[in-house]
């Protein structure tokens, strides 16, 4: 087994394990040395993928997310895998729901599949105001501060429209998710937003593609009791905290 495959089995195992220690790794790799498995445990840790605690275990390092990206750029990653969550997100709507559907890339996708569908959309999602022709659905657009980067609405004017508003379900973005800090996001205006739209659903989902698992940004949303997850990917760490929903399940 060369290097990389060795250290993409120890990151694979710690997503599973909140903390391994040499003895764990050295069953799971009995052909390995010891001093091996700490050279690939070094190169882990330079690499800003792992954290070597001083009793020598070993657990995964938080990714950091300072900045939200612009909904071009948003939009065109992982975007088949967004695709598959959208999808996913829209089989737990059923006719006659009230839903709030939140910006970013996977709530546009979220948006184009319910436009045939008999159901009132509340969002703060600017990409609705491009909607044309024919559809089923009523998609309400709430005011506020407009963010052209990120195509939402935020802000006193579209905390106090959502105050006064109830959703049968509320499905939600996300830029980062980690088993230690929840939901967080790079924007306190967002998350109020979210936090609002949280307390007055019946049930809240969250939309989230793999690639945001396990990381942090600078503004806590909410802790993850009580949330459901639609990703593309399980992920059994995040399971212990979390209900999780794929395409496979």
């Amino acid at each position: 087994m060369i290097p990389y495959e060795r250290r993409e089995l120890v990151i694979e195992q710690l997503h599973e394990a909140d903390l391994l220690h040499l003895d764990d790794l050295q069953e799971l790799l009995p052909d390995v040395s010891v001093s091996t498995l700490r050279r690939d445990l070094k190169e882990l840790e330079r690499e800003g993928r792992v954290e070597i605690l001083s009793g020598g275990g070993v657990k995964l390092k938080l990714r950091t997310v300072s900045h939200e990206r612009g909904i071009q750029v948003a939009s065109a990653l992982h975007a088949a895998e967004k695709e598959q969550i959208a999808k996913r997100a829209s089989a737990e709507i059923s006719d006659g729901d009230t839903v709030y559907v939140d910006s970013g890339s996977s709530g546009t996708m979220l948006l184009a599949q319910l436009l045939d569908r008999d159901v009132t959309i509340y969002t703060g999602n600017g990409s609705a105001c491009w909607v044309t022709g024919d559809m089923r659905a009523r998609i309400i657009v709430i005011g506020g501060s407009f963010n052209p980067h990120t195509s939402s609405m935020t802000g006193p004017i579209a905390e106090a429209i959502l105050s006064e508003v109830y959703f049968d379900k509320a499905f939600l973005g996300v830029n980062a998710v980690s088993v230690e800090r929840g939901v967080t996001n790079p924007s306190y205006d967002e998350a109020s937003k979210k936090r609002i739209v949280r307390k007055n659903s019946n049930a809240t989902y969250v939309l989230c593609d793999s690639s945001k698992f396990h990381q942090v940004s600078n503004v806590k949303v909410f802790d993850l009791e009580g949330l459901t997850l639609i990703s593309d990917t399980f992920d059994a760490r995040l399971s212990k905290a979390v209900r999780i929903l794929t395409p496979e399940n």
